[in-house]
């Protein structure tokens, strides 16, 4: 079986491989960094299986691949294949589960502690740079080396216990979350389908009203769909605490985005963090990138190494199984 990935660098980058799905048995693998929407059917003709992280396959590219029977999708989320389109040709189509649960919940309160406690601000703040006589180069001391008093800070810090940490979706990720946020002394509820007694212990279920009321964190953990797309607009800004502190690790259009900078600016959002945006990369007059308290992160929650490692092993049982003929992980 010939398999082809079509950007494969983003998962395997610099410090992992696809060694272990060439070493399936009567596998062929060609591996490529990445893939121009004009280069897909080309690079897939003659293929029966594809793996693909963002690269779409559209309805066109699958009707122009009649050999195709499996696509494989490097992520959780498959909203970058036509299904109903895969489904109509008999092509399986599976995705990766739960591989990047823990770090996603971890880059949650990286962010939410580097606005609690400032972190990066005072981690620069005190840093000079020093020749080897340590005589300071380019004129700029540590603050705190000056201040007249044993500690410095010009920066309101936050304590997290009391608070109240929201989860808009109860998945994997939002679960692991609300698990932190109780570690830290949280006062944790969650909209959520789920009956409030299969909640996990210590998380309250409320409606979204009173979630955009009440949240001091509010962080979004639900897929796009068309009743979630800009979920977070204008209306639902207004009903939020103008100190509240708004994250989305889900997808980009989760929040229209002129409106969260429009209340960011307007000083009616307290602040605003995410590792997702509409369009990825963002393009250069993306309101967001010049926003006051926004704080933002290349879309790097699921690529710690450890995850990425998971993503691997995952896809490659998922192609073992498809060859095998019991395809795991269908969706």
């Amino acid at each position: 079986m010939k398999v082809v990935i079509l950007d494969g660098y983003s998962v395997v980058q610099d410090d992992l491989s696809w060694d272990a799905l060439r070493d399936l048995p009567d596998v062929d693998v060609v591996a490529f960094d990445r893939t121009r929407p004009e280069e897909t059917v080309t690079r897939c003709e003659g293929v029966e299986a594809v793996l693909t992280n963002k690269v779409l396959m559209t309805a066109d590219v699958i009707a122009a691949l009649p050999k195709l029977r499996y696509i494989g999708v490097l992520a959780t989320g498959y909203n970058v294949v036509d299904c109903e389109a895969a489904r109509e040709r008999g092509i399986v189509v599976t995705n990766i589960p739960a591989y990047s649960t823990a770090s996603v919940a971890q880059l949650v309160f990286a962010h939410l502690l580097n606005i609690t406690n400032s972190v990066a601000h005072y981690a620069e703040a005190n840093h000079q740079k020093c020749d080897s006589a340590m005589q300071i180069i380019g004129g700029k001391a540590s603050r705190w080396t000056t201040s007249a008093d044993f500690l410095w800070m010009d920066t309101p810090l936050t304590e997290l216990a009391g608070k109240t940490f929201c989860v808009y979706g109860l998945g994997n990720i939002g679960k692991a979350v609300a698990r932190i946020a109780l570690a830290f002394g949280m006062r944790v509820t969650a909209v959520t389908r789920r009956e409030a007694k299969a909640l996990p212990e210590g998380v309250e279920k409320v409606t979204w009203e009173r979630a955009l009321a009440e949240a001091d964190v509010l962080s979004l953990h639900c897929p796009l769909t068309p009743d979630t797309h800009h979920m977070i607009n204008a209306e639902s800004l207004g009903c939020m605490k103008r100190t509240a502190i708004l994250i989305n690790t889900g997808r980009g259009p989760l929040v229209d985005e002129e409106a969260v900078a429009t209340a960011l600016t307007k000083g009616r959002l307290g602040a605003y963090c995410a590792d997702v945006v509409a369009t990825e990369p963002p393009r250069a007059d993306n309101p967001l990138l010049a926003a006051p308290r926004c704080y933002l992160t290349p879309h790097i929650g699921w690529a710690t190494h450890e995850a990425r490692r998971r993503l691997i092993n995952i896809a490659v049982a998922n192609i073992q199984a498809f060859a095998e003929g019991r395809p795991q992980n269908v969706v």
